[in-house]
């Protein structure tokens, strides 16, 4: 990720839930739905000429994820919960 990129800073604290599809046309678990309220507190990504890209990092303990949040990357840092329904 180029050093370039511009952060997108949210203006209060969200909290959403949301589901991940599974795409049959690509025959993928490959579509995150995002949620309005992202969008109403990101209207950036409404902009349909604009171009958006993201580096999801796993980090399998605290240490790792202290690490990651600390490191002085740019762009906004979402932590990003991902469980199996009942």
């Amino acid at each position: 990720m180029e050093e370039t990129n511009k952060a997108l800073i949210p203006r209060k604290v969200i909290e959403i839930e949301g589901k991940v599809h599974y795409s049959e046309s690509f025959q993928a678990w490959n579509t995150l739905m995002l949620k309005k309220e992202l969008f109403s507190e990101f209207p950036q990504l409404k902009e349909k000429r604009s171009k958006f890209s993201y580096k999801l990092a796993y980090c399998r303990d605290s240490k790792e994820l202290e690490k990651e949040i600390s490191s002085k990357k740019n762009g906004t840092l979402f932590v990003l919960r991902i469980f199996k329904e009942n």
